[in-house]
């Protein structure tokens, strides 16, 4: 390869000669603006002060014919300039601040003391999103404000950027989620992934985690870790970041990473000799995908499942999940995530669960969200819990990631549906304290775990001057300005549709609460129109609350969408031990 064709070492997006002229147009700009002369090298220029790397610019100029190359530096250091310099008071930079991740060697080591690092190759800091430009905070920024509250409002304005999603199936079948976007801020959202994972899937990021790629500032991949498809994901989304990363614009990091307990672990290991990327997954994760790629107890590969439906892959990794239990329990998060996936797929081709398949895969989502906290409360040794038509001596696991708040509810709600008192009783002596320590990386909002703690007191028989306090200290916390680490939409539209009729039930308003579930149903509507996922089929909450209001002889209508009228009805219960 000639010197003419080879990639710049500092704009690899460019060639020599390319990368060459681009700097020279970058010193002209600035001798001709400013009258300084300066020799700009590498991938940045430095200007009173100020660092602008040149790796977007150089993206873009790559995309266009170089006669237009000298308008596009001038319109870029130009924008540039116009950017606010500073001065800003403490609300307004409270007002306009995001969280930023940027390439761990974008800034200068002066000045920026106040950032922190996530993980290989990623920085924090913290972005002015001001209209016309975007401005990295320095030290003297920071200072102006409170720290600790200015990254509060940075998360909390991070949260509300608006992005696009799509689902990608590579040829090897993984399915990765690409989300999207104008705003700076997309991959940024990297460190907010359990929100944006339950908002563009509308579920909870499993309890393995998921893989990760922020190749561009516009561009965040990845791929929830729950089954076996996670080994060619690894592979598909190590090139897919790559890929992204070359062509830019707003390249942040070709690495691949492993989101596990509230952290970003880099997958990717850089080979400076050779100049190449391979990705080495730790043996934690080594160990996992071994575990959920399709391997049965004897060490033998399991049969595979061609074609078929999205039911009937879901019902095979169900029993799979299930076979792996009795060995693995740090299972159980993806094991329970599955089940109901599955539970709720069925009801796709059969919305009113007239089929005896269709109540199995409920009575099997619920056994296994009640084996879940038996494990993970028993003190030590298995715990026998039935899941499907057997009897299992399942380990215990101890407090876990996976027994957290979210989970408890999908728990509670299974139970409700499928009229499980001892569960449920069981379930309800599950202590708020261990919710809230499986979750402390990333915690929920408080409304959270006081509607918990209402539904428990409720379930025990405590008395109404207990439960009605715990109740409207739930609907204050639950407001979008407080439960700011919740996404709007969901809170709104899904989260607290179940408070609400909780609120009619308990005050026997039989009218308002038929109102307040036409509603609940329209909303779960509304929020998962357009979606794919199989916990659009079924409005889970609200079903739980028709089927506590019709044994409670509250008229409820059978005809409104996603209620399965067979379990409103109690047509199934009795029909098979459980």
């Amino acid at each position: 390869m000639t010197q003419h064709h080879a990639p710049d070492a500092h704009l690899p997006m460019l060639t020599v000669p390319q990368a060459a002229r681009l700097r020279d147009l970058t010193a002209t700009y600035f001798f001709t603006r400013h009258g300084v002369r300066m020799a700009v090298e590498g991938d940045a220029v430095e200007h009173d002060g100020h660092f602008s790397p040149l790796t977007a610019l150089a993206q873009r100029c790559r995309a266009e014919a170089e006669e237009r190359w000298p308008e596009m530096v001038e319109q870029h250091f130009t924008r540039l300039e116009s950017a606010s310099r500073g001065g800003e008071n403490a609300q307004e930079l409270l007002r306009q601040t995001r969280l930023r991740l940027l390439p761990a060697d974008a800034l200068p080591s002066d000045g920026f003391r106040y950032t922190r690092p996530v993980a290989e190759g990623l920085v924090l800091a913290l972005a002015l999103d001001a209209p016309t430009s975007i401005r990295i905070l320095n030290d003297g920024d920071v200072a102006r404000a409170d720290q600790d509250e200015l990254w509060a409002a940075g998360r909390a304005n991070l949260l509300g950027e608006p992005v696009e999603h799509e689902d990608v199936r590579t040829p090897s079948g993984a399915l990765l989620h690409s989300v999207r976007g104008e705003s700076h801020f997309v991959a940024s959202k990297a460190l907010v992934l359990p929100e944006l994972v339950r908002t563009v899937t509308g579920q909870e990021l499993p309890a393995a985690g998921a893989l990760v790629a922020v190749p561009t500032r516009h561009l965040l991949a990845f791929h929830p870790i729950v089954d076996g498809t996670v080994v060619d994901a690894v592979n598909d989304l190590g090139a897919y970041a790559l890929g992204a990363y070359e062509d830019g614009p707003g390249s942040l990091t070709p690495r691949l990473y492993w989101w596990h307990q509230g952290q970003l672990v880099c997958l990717t290991v850089f080979d400076h000799e050779s100049r190449s990327l391979s990705v080495v997954p730790p043996r934690e994760l080594m160990d996992l995908m071994k575990s959920l790629h399709g391997r049965n107890d004897a060490g033998r590969a399991a049969p595979e499942v061609s074609g078929g439906t999205e039911v009937d892959h879901l019902a095979h990794a169900v029993a799979e999940f299930t076979e792996r239990l009795t060995q693995d329990p740090g299972l159980f998060g993806a094991a329970f995530e599955t089940a109901l996936d599955h539970a709720h797929a069925r009801c796709a081709d059969d919305p009113d669960a007239g089929k005896l398949e269709t109540w199995e895969a409920w009575v099997t989502a619920m056994q296994t969200g009640s084996a879940l906290f038996a494990t993970a409360l028993a003190p030590q040794g298995t715990v026998e819990c039935r899941i499907g038509d057997r009897v299992l001596a399942l380990p215990v696991s101890g407090p876990a990631a996976h027994a957290d708040a979210r989970a408890w509810l999908d728990a509670f709600w299974l139970a409700l549906v499928c009229r499980e008192r001892d569960r449920l009783t069981r379930l309800c002596r599950v202590p708020l304290d261990d919710l809230r320590r499986a979750r402390t990386a990333d915690p929920y909002d408080d409304y959270v775990f006081h509607w918990i703690d209402t539904l428990q007191s409720y379930w025990l028989q405590q008395p109404m001057d207990d439960i009605v306090p715990k109740l409207l200290a739930t609907m204050e916390t639950s407001h979008p300005h407080v439960a700011t680490r919740t996404p709007s939409e969901f809170l709104n539209l899904v989260d607290y549709q179940p408070v609400a009729l909780f609120h009619r039930l308990i005050t026997n308003d039989h009218e308002a609460f038929a109102q307040a579930l036409t509603e609940a149903l329209a909303h779960h509507e509304r929020y998962w129109d357009g979606s794919s996922r199989p916990r659009g089929r079924v409005a889970l909450g609200p079903l739980a609350m028709a089927c506590l209001a019709h044994d409670g002889n509250f008229p409820v209508d059978t005809t409104l969408p996603y209620l399965p009228t067979h379990f409103i009805s109690r047509a199934w219960c009795g029909e098979f031990p459980t």
